[in-house]
């Protein structure tokens, strides 16, 4: 077969489009449709990604979650009844911890208003107001346990922990809203956190983020949580509810943190944490943990399983559509073989062989198709970046998915032009000559 075949069948094939440009708008419209899908949804997927992966390292690889119930928990509808019995957590439960656990866990913090239905608030100073935010209550670690900076002024102390002081640190966001316009020192200030006022002693940095996109993850104050306890109302100290006989839907956002020892594998410290929690809820050996321990692995893990599910979907609906098209392909492509019989057999009388017929028309269709694919990536990388400049959501254009969206509409284009190039390659050429 002469290299110059390949050439000279794609400029035909190139001239056929330029000839029929409405059949071929019509006959590469799904294979657009399907490539744009896989680029435009894997560049929100991917995007998106890459910001939960960012988000989970800032909070540090060693730290560990002690829950109620996590996100993995939910693994079918019935299991809902099951978790709502467990009980909650209790600021006791982070203090036999952190006694008991010394030799393997280096800190310890309780975390009010998260780890549940989230406790928002909105944030005041002056005439300034901020959207509702994040209000938790944390010990004197949660600064050093999250591994978040603290910029201006300082965290709380344990005296003031202790004495239940109205002090805050602010998140990023409530700053920049209150502060960061007007230029006026955050320390020493009071604000409003809901209706309760508070004593300004720090501000943290901003999170990082991929993408530009924060979740509103800087939209938070930190305040010790036993004047959360006393402001909000939350009983943490020695309340469990659910357990047996208890309220059911009786949930408090509680959840611990606990960063290992250097040097303490996380899983001796998880064996560890998990004796001492089962020994306080009173389990026996036979009864399973009626509270969840998590860490970042394992958060990503059900995240990985979650994208993955998420992309197989998303690549089978695009199947549907490049299928629409490849079955228009065939369409277009038989009809090309009937109107070029007479070309067909001129071609086969001067000396073209088979191979060389099948190829020229399995060229010129995945040539359209290719022509789809080029378009379809085009187009979704731009559903992707309009996106992105119209919310801020993260986007990632991966060079792999450019690959895929080109080889998947190539590979249409070959597959469903396979049987008219075959049909077309074994014309006699006495029949096509004579053909009207």
């Amino acid at each position: 077969m002469r290299l110059t075949l390949v050439g000279e069948v794609i400029r035909m094939a190139l001239s056929t489009v330029r000839a029929n440009r409405l059949r071929s708008a019509l006959t590469v419209l799904g294979v657009v449709i399907g490539v744009s899908s896989i680029v435009g949804m894997t560049s929100l997927i991917r995007g998106f990604d890459e910001s939960l992966r960012g988000m989970i390292a800032a909070v540090g690889p060693d730290t560990i979650f002690v829950q109620r119930f996590g996100f993995a928990s939910f693994s079918g509808p019935g299991e809902m009844v099951k978790l709502m019995k467990r009980p909650n957590l209790t600021v006791a439960d982070a203090e036999a911890i952190e006694r008991e656990a010394s030799g393997t866990v280096h800190l310890v913090d309780i975390e009010l208003g998260v780890g549940g239905p989230p406790m928002m608030r909105r944030i005041s100073f002056g005439d300034k107001g901020t959207r509702p935010a994040v209000v938790m209550g944390t010990s004197e670690h949660f600064a050093e346990g999250t591994r978040l900076p603290v910029t201006m002024g300082r965290f709380f102390n344990a005296t003031e922990l202790q004495y239940r002081r109205n002090v805050a640190v602010l998140g990023y966001g409530p700053w920049e809203v209150l502060f960061g316009e007007t230029g006026v020192d955050p320390i020493g200030k009071f604000i409003r956190v809901g209706n309760n006022r508070f004593e300004v002693i720090g501000v943290f940095d901003k999170r990082p983020s991929a993408g530009g996109f924060s979740f509103n993850q800087d939209d938070f104050v930190v305040i010790p949580h036993t004047a959360y306890s006393r402001t909000f109302g939350l009983k943490a100290d020695g309340f469990r509810g659910p357990g047996p006989g208890g309220a059911m839907f009786s949930i408090l956002p509680i959840q611990i943190a606990l960063v290992p020892r250097a040097g303490v594998p996380p899983k001796d410290a998880i064996a560890e944490v998990e004796r001492i929690m089962r020994i306080r809820h009173g389990l026996r050996l036979d009864d399973a943990n009626d509270f969840d321990i998590s860490t970042q692995d394992s958060i990503l893990g059900l995240w990985d399983t979650i994208s993955a599910g998420t992309f197989l979907a998303l690549v089978v609906i695009s199947s549907i559509a490049l299928m629409v098209g490849g079955i228009g392909v065939m369409a277009i492509m038989m009809i090309s073989v009937t109107d070029r019989t007479r070309e067909i057999g001129v071609r086969k009388a001067l000396g073209a062989r088979r191979s060389e017929i099948l190829f020229q028309f399995l060229t010129e269709a995945a040539t359209v198709t290719s022509l789809g694919g080029i378009i379809g990536v085009v187009l979704g990388s731009a559903i992707g970046v309009g996106v992105h400049l119209a919310s801020g959501f993260p986007i990632s254009l991966p060079w792999w998915s450019f690959a895929i969206g080109l080889g998947f509409s190539a590979a249409v284009g070959i597959f469903f032009g396979m049987y008219p190039a075959i049909k077309a390659s074994r014309l006699d050429p006495i029949e096509a000559l004579r053909y009207e």
